[in-house]
C-alpha cells in the first residue's frame, strides 16, 4: 500500500493500463490510506466505495486496450463537496442542505467517470465555498497534513488536504477568488485555475457566468496535465464552454521552448505580503531567469482589480443564494451574510461600472502579454495559518476591512480570466510550504503549465507530498 500510496497519478495510471494493478487493488489502497489519516485531517467526510466498488467492477469487464487515449483506467478521484455526484452526499458544506443526497451528477463528474476516474468520496469545502479556511458546521474543520493545527486553505482544502495525505491521486477542485490556489500553496501541491470555460460543467444556475471554474489538483504538474486533459471539453449544458485543445496537455510537456521575458511581482502593486513568504518567492522568481531571457520586475495595472472582483463575486451570490438568506438566514454563516447583503446592495450603475472596468483592465492585461510571456507572483501573502483563525485581519500592519481582502493576491488576478498555476517553491522556517502563481495570456494552459513543469523538474518539491500528517506536540 504505501509503495502505491506514494506513486504519481501518470505512474499509477500507466499501471492500471498495463493491468500491473486493478482498480479494486487501488480502491483498497485509497480507503486504507483514508482510515489511516482522516481522523487527523478530516479531508474526506463523505466517502461511497460502494459505488465506487460497483464502477470498478465495470471496468475491470473491459479491455483496457480499446479505451480512448485520454482515461485513467480506474484511478480513484476526489470531488469536491460543491459539485454533485449521483446518489451521494451532497451538503455544500452548509446545514440547510445537510441531508440531501444528489439525484444528479455533474457533467464533468460524468465525464470523468466515463474516462475511467473513480469517484471515492467528497472532500470538505466551507459552506458554499466562501472563505479561504475549510470548515463548516456539518462535517467541522479540515487541517493540513504539514500541521494539523494549520489550515490547508479553502475553499477546496479538503481536497488539497487529502491529495497531500495520499488519500487519492488526483482530486477536483473549484476556484473563484483563489480557493484552489490557496489551499494548493498552503499544502505544498499544485493547483491549476484554467481558463473559464476549459471546463464544462453543469446544469448550472448561473450557466453564463465566467468567475467560478473547475480545476485540477495533483501532486505535481504532470499529474495536473493528465487530469486536466481528461477534465477539458465542451458540453452543451455549460454554454460558450472550450473545445479540448488539439494537442494534449501532457504532449504539451514533452517539448519546452525557452522562454522571452518573464515579470515578477511581490505584492500586485497592493498587497502586503508576509516577509518570509515574500523572500521564498523572490529566490524562486530569479530562478526563473535559466528558463527565460530574462526576469524582471514588472506588473499589468491592477489598480481596481480588487475593487471589481468584489463587486462581481457580490453580484454572483445574490444571485445564486439571496432565496437562502431570506429563508435559512439563521443557518448561514456570517461571511455567506455578508457577501449576499454585499450584493443586494449593488444597483445597475455599480454592477455596470465594475463590467467595464474589467474590460479596460483585460485590455491592459493583453498589452502586458505582448511584452511578457508569464507573471510570477506568491500565491498568498502568508503561509498556513492556526485554523482556529476564521481568516486573516492583518498583515505587515495593514488591517483588512472584510473576511476577502486576505485573498486579493489570487482574486486580483481572477478579474483577468487567465489561466493561474500555484506551484509549491519554497518552505518557511518552521517547515510550511509556500506556494508562486505563474499567470500566461487566456486560454493558454499549455503554456502554463511548461512554465510550471521547467521549474517543478529542477527543484524537490513536489517529491516532498504526500505526507503524513503532522501534529506538534
Amino acid at each position: 500500500m504505501t509503495d502505491l500510496v506514494k506513486m504519481t497519478a501518470t505512474e499509477v495510471v500507466g499501471l492500471l493500463k498495463d493491468g500491473k494493478v486493478s482498480p479494486r487493488e487501488l480502491l483498497d489502497t485509497s480507503e486504507a490510506r483514508i482510515k489511516e489519516t482522516d481522523d487527523a485531517v478530516n479531508a474526506m467526510p463523505t466517502l461511497c466505495f460502494d459505488r465506487a466498488r460497483a464502477h470498478a467492477a465495470r471496468l475491470e469487464k473491459e479491455n483496457p486496450s480499446e479505451r480512448p487515449d485520454l482515461h485513467l483506467h480506474g484511478l480513484p478521484i476526489a470531488i469536491k463537496d460543491l459539485t454533485p455526484v449521483k446518489d451521494v452526499r451532497f451538503t455544500s458544506g452548509s446545514p440547510i442542505f445537510a441531508d440531501r443526497v444528489a439525484d444528479f451528477s455533474d457533467v464533468m463528474v460524468e465525464r470523468l467517470e466515463e474516462r475511467g476516474g473513480i469517484v471515492v468520496g467528497k472532500s470538505n469545502t466551507p459552506e458554499f465555498g466562501a472563505g479561504g479556511q475549510t470548515f463548516n458546521e456539518v462535517f467541522g474543520t479540515t487541517t493540513n497534513p504539514w500541521n494539523t493545527e494549520r489550515t490547508p486553505g479553502g475553499s477546496s482544502g479538503g481536497a488539497a488536504s487529502a491529495l497531500a495525505a495520499g488519500q487519492v491521486w488526483l482530486a477536483q477542485g473549484s476556484d473563484l477568488g483563489g480557493s484552489l490556489r490557496t489551499p494548493a500553496s498552503f499544502t505544498g501541491i499544485v493547483g491549476l485555475r484554467p481558463s473559464p470555460k476549459r471546463i464544462a460543467h453543469g446544469p448550472l444556475g448561473l450557466p453564463f457566468s465566467t468567475y467560478p471554474v473547475e480545476g485540477p489538483m495533483a501532486r505535481n504538474v504532470p499529474d495536473a496535465a493528465l487530469f486536466l486533459d481528461v477534465m477539458a471539453g465542451s458540453h452543451i449544458l455549460d454554454p460558450s464552454s472550450l473545445p479540448a485543445p488539439e494537442t494534449t496537455y501532457v504532449d504539451s510537456l514533452k517539448d519546452i521552448p525557452k522562454f522571452g521575458r518573464i515579470a515578477y511581482s511581490p505584492d500586485l502593486g497592493q498587497c502586503p505580503v508576509d516577509p518570509e513568504v515574500a523572500d521564498i518567492c523572490a529566490r524562486a522568481a530569479e530562478d526563473f531567469a535559466r528558463y527565460c531571457r530574462g526576469v524582471e520586475e514588472a506588473c499589468p495595472d491592477l489598480h481596481d482589480a480588487e475593487e471589481i472582483f468584489q463587486t462581481l463575486r457580490a453580484q454572483i451570490f445574490i444571485a445564486n443564494h439571496a432565496p437562502l438568506l431570506s429563508e435559512h438566514r439563521e443557518k448561514l454563516k456570517p461571511e455567506v451574510i455578508w457577501n449576499i447583503e454585499k450584493g443586494a446592495k449593488l444597483n445597475a450603475d455599480d454592477i455596470g461600472a465594475a463590467q467595464r472596468a474589467q474590460g479596460n483592465l483585460y485590455q491592459r492585461v493583453v498589452a502586458f502579454f505582448s511584452e511578457y510571456d508569464f507573471l510570477l507572483t506568491p500565491t498568498s501573502i502568508v503561509p498556513a495559518f492556526p485554523h482556529k483563525l476564521r481568516y486573516i485581519e492583518e498583515v505587515n500592519g495593514v488591517k483588512f476591512d472584510n473576511y476577502m481582502s486576505w485573498l486579493a493576491l489570487p482574486s486580483m488576478l481572477t478579474v483577468t480570466n487567465c489561466p493561474v498555476i500555484s506551484i509549491p517553491c519554497g518552505y518557511t522556517k518552521s517547515g510550511l510550504p509556500v506556494g508562486l502563481q505563474i499567470m500566461g495570456p487566456n486560454a493558454r494552459e499549455d503554456r502554463v503549465l511548461q512554465a510550471a513543469y521547467v521549474f517543478e523538474r529542477d527543484h524537490d518539491y513536489a517529491s516532498r507530498v504526500p505526507i503524513n500528517p503532522i501534529t506538534p506536540a
